[in-house]
């Protein structure tokens, strides 16, 4: 699966929020300061031959949905980011994130259930 740019991503979000919408109902959503209209609908199509989007078509307008789902994805993402800045290693991940963040031991714990649980259920698919 390909990585988005942050404006592929920002679309994919909008579209995962609404699960289904035109351009402009996806312009809507999108924060201030907003993309151009020719913008956004230029950023669905590249989305639509990347196959991360579908369209039912009325006449000349269509309708987008998302094909992939954001969870899938999140996982796919986190799997590149950690391999690409951790070396692979979520213990590396996380000690990152400790020390950043100034966590405390209770935090830090949940921080590892959520991670093994996210693992646990990510190997099972």
């Amino acid at each position: 699966m390909k990585e988005l740019t942050k404006a592929e991503e920002q679309v994919m979000q909008v579209l995962w929020e609404i699960q289904k919408g035109f351009v402009k109902d996806i312009l809507e959503k999108l924060p201030e300061p907003k993309p151009a209209y020719n913008t956004v609908s230029t950023i669905v199509r590249i989305l639509e031959k990347k196959g991360f989007v579908g369209y039912q078509a009325y006449g000349k307008t269509h309708e987008y949905f998302p094909l992939i789902e954001k969870e899938k994805y999140t996982r796919q993402f986190l799997r590149n980011f950690v391999g690409n800045y951790f070396g692979g290693s979520y213990q590396q991940l996380v000690s990152f994130f400790a020390k950043e963040e100034n966590m405390n031991l209770q935090e830090l714990d949940e921080l590892m259930k959520h991670v093994k649980k996210d693992l646990d259920s990510s190997e099972n698919e």
